[in-house]
């Protein structure tokens, strides 16, 4: 008996052990919470003992709603509970203090400018009696009853505010229900993150409230002046705009232009030749040379980049274009694309090996070519008209313009993604930089760069009908043609002619090469 008193040395040690974990849990939770410790401890040991949605209850969450959110740093939460708060509020105040009638009102003063020249028609009429009283007499008597109806329309809506009021209201309590349940749910999936990431913050800092309170106040307030009474407050719906200013900018930009082109006629002329050098090489290859000769020539291509199979495919598609009568068409535009793309590439994948170790020069050209890729063709087309004057050079400029971003973001990529210690290995063998980069960075890199070929080539070819409005000759200019005349056979027929263009120059490519 007096062994059984005795206490267990092992199970003492554990029971300490376990306390001081509760405690520095406990701890933990007090840091990252800063106010009512005691019942997010309580609630946050609830939760992490089941797996599955444990719900509890946040009055201050509920109350608060998208406030509290925001004041603990859960802002993705907070604008979506922010958005359905507005729509309720907003539809409390259009039912208890909106002017529900205010556009049945519009189309009544519409109708009745309408109503009173139809008037003075009719009693016109009737004066000189012409026979169009009937006609007169029927459209008055029509449009009076469409301001009835009108009329009566508003009614029926002033009377529903009430229960437009109360259907805000409903959303109001059901969303600040689902708010208090699940608020310690999301909060203690922010704890666990912040246990692996102090970095995220923590607490109710009063930078988070102070901007909480203002966004979430502001966003509902003009929400509910601009819904519920439209068109009281003009600055709630445009945009105060100064005139003077944008006129100013576009003087700005067309003397910038101007300068430009004053300045640089040397230098536009300089590149012009040089692309048209070897577009006119290229054409010479393609255009000029026998169709039998170009034609053995990609499918060679193609059988030994992908295979027979899809060589004959090739074959099949160069069949349709010649049979069709795209065969100079289709050679025009892969003169064309191969200049864009070739220049392209010449300058996209030196560049990619230059930014792929100098992560600083990248942060630099890598919004540049945010600005290639994301500003439409049509805008960009403007300068280089205006430098390069219409014609085939313009096209090729504006395609490399679209296109030639991929190749240098993947060749930065695939760079990038070559294993460190392939790298050290290497160098730890004597290879220099230039060794490095042919023997290691290169090859590992390779299936990324090709995939930038790929894609700045389909690119490319995307940009043939959008050339063909600057002088550019080919299948985009079939294309341009069947939808300036609506002539549907034409259009479809070129189409496929660049989509097998597309394909073909895909696989040649891409390949079979894993």
């Amino acid at each position: 008996m007096t062994q059984q008193l005795q206490s267990n040395p092992a199970l003492d040690a554990r029971s300490a052990a376990a306390d001081a974990l509760e405690a520095d849990r406990e701890a933990l939770i007090e840091t990252f919470v800063r106010t009512n410790s005691d019942y997010y401890t309580k609630n946050f040991d609830k939760i992490g003992k089941s797996s599955k949605f444990t719900p509890t209850f946040n009055i201050f969450a509920g109350l608060l709603g998208p406030i509290w959110f925001g004041a603990r740093g859960v802002w993705s939460w907070a604008v979506a509970f922010l958005i359905v708060e507005a729509i309720g509020f907003v539809r409390i105040a259009l039912g208890l203090f909106g002017d529900l009638a205010a556009e049945a009102r519009d189309r009544i003063a519409s109708i009745e400018g309408t109503l009173e020249l139809r008037r003075q028609q009719l009693a016109s009429a009737i004066e000189s009696g012409t026979d169009k009283v009937d006609v007169y007499q029927r459209t008055v008597d029509s449009l009076e009853a469409a301001i009835g109806g009108i009329r009566a329309e508003a009614d029926v809506l002033q009377e529903n505010g009430i229960w437009i009021a109360l259907s805000g209201l409903a959303i109001l309590i059901v969303i600040k229900l689902i708010q208090s349940i699940i608020a310690n749910t999301i909060l203690e999936g922010r704890f666990s993150e912040w246990l692996s990431d102090q970095t995220i913050r923590h607490g109710m800092q009063s930078r988070d409230v102070v901007l909480s309170v203002v966004f979430m106040v502001t966003i509902v307030f003009a929400a509910m002046l601009h819904y519920s009474f439209p068109g009281s407050f003009p600055l709630l719906s445009d945009f105060p705009t100064v005139p003077e200013i944008r006129l100013t900018a576009i003087s700005w930009v067309e003397a910038f232009f101007t300068f430009a082109v004053t300045n640089g006629d040397a230098l536009f002329d300089f590149i012009t030749y040089g692309i048209r050098l070897m577009l006119d090489s290229l054409e010479l290859i393609f255009v000029q040379t026998p169709w039998i000769v170009v034609a053995s020539f990609i499918i060679l291509l193609t059988w030994l980049s992908a295979g027979s199979r899809t060589a004959i495919f090739s074959s099949a598609f160069l069949a349709y274009m010649g049979l069709l009568g795209f065969w100079e068409k289709a050679m025009t535009t892969l003169a064309l694309l191969g200049t864009a793309a070739c220049l392209s590439i010449a300058i996209g994948i030196p560049l990619g090996m230059f930014c792929a170790r100098r992560p600083r020069l990248y942060s630099v050209i890598q919004p540049i070519m945010d600005f290639m890729q994301t500003m439409p063709a049509f805008v960009f087309m403007i300068p280089v008209i205006a430098f390069f004057g219409t014609g085939k050079p313009a096209a090729v400029v504006t395609t490399m313009i679209f296109g030639g971003t991929p190749v240098v973001r993947l060749t930065v990529l695939g760079l990038r993604g070559v294993p460190e210690n392939v790298r050290e290995a290497a160098i730890s063998f004597g290879a220099n930089k230039w060794y490095l980069l042919r023997k290691v960075d290169l090859p590992l890199a390779g299936p990324s760069i090709r995939a930038g070929i790929n894609q700045t080539i389909m690119l490319s070819l995307a940009m043939v009908v959008v050339a063909s409005l600057i002088g550019a000759k080919g299948l985009g200019e079939d294309v341009l043609e069947a939808l300036q005349y609506a002539n549907v056979g034409q259009g479809i027929l070129a189409g496929f002619s660049i989509l097998f263009c597309a394909m073909i120059l895909d696989r040649i490519v891409q390949g079979q090469r894993k």
